[in-house]
């Protein structure tokens, strides 16, 4: 493993040249440690997974209820552009908001969604079932949507129910998921 030589927290900015390029960390989502990249003399922002274009955000490892507060962060930049972790590039400010509305919105009904489960005392199996399909209608046309949902649902539900944080992922944990969801 080679170790950093050079960390930063909240933001650090580079000079490529004469071109103003910031690594900003606007909170938690996708992740504990998103970091995006912000040219603010172009308006550009590459955003990573924490926002998706026409693709289902992997959550496996997401913070549900920070996301939508960092997702106003980003807007908050008022980005021209957008490159998302998945999708199309967005080119023009209507379609960086459309990218992360869409987004917000994807994250926001998986949570509502499982918090309802948690909150009616269904196990994993049962929430899984009730979120995908009430999902599904909405969602179900986005790439890799059935590949997401399982590790989506089941963060959420560890989020909602015991686990702040995510936990890892090893191969014990991925076929203990399946035999849980596939019942």
């Amino acid at each position: 493993m080679t170790w950093p030589t050079m960390t930063f927290t909240g933001k650090m900015t580079l000079w490529l040249g004469k071109l103003e390029v910031q690594l900003l960390q606007l909170g938690r989502g996708h992740t504990k440690g998103d970091t995006v990249v912000w040219l603010p003399g172009e308006g550009a922002l590459l955003s990573g997974d924490l926002v998706e274009f026409g693709a289902t955000p992997y959550a496996g490892d997401a913070y549900f209820k920070d996301w939508p507060k960092t997702l106003e962060n980003l807007a908050a930049l008022q980005p021209k552009a957008l490159v998302p972790g998945r999708g199309a590039a967005l080119t023009t400010p209507e379609e960086v908001a459309r990218g992360l509305t869409e987004t917000r919105e994807f994250i926001s009904d998986v949570y509502a969604n499982v918090q309802k489960g948690v909150a009616a005392g269904k196990d994993l199996n049962a929430v899984y079932k009730d979120t995908f399909a009430a999902m599904k209608p909405k969602y179900g046309h986005w790439v890799i949507f059935d590949h997401c949902m399982p590790f989506d649902v089941t963060r959420c539900y560890d989020e909602a129910t015991e686990f702040a944080d995510p936990r890892i992922w090893t191969a014990e944990r991925d076929i203990q998921m399946w035999k849980t969801l596939e019942g």
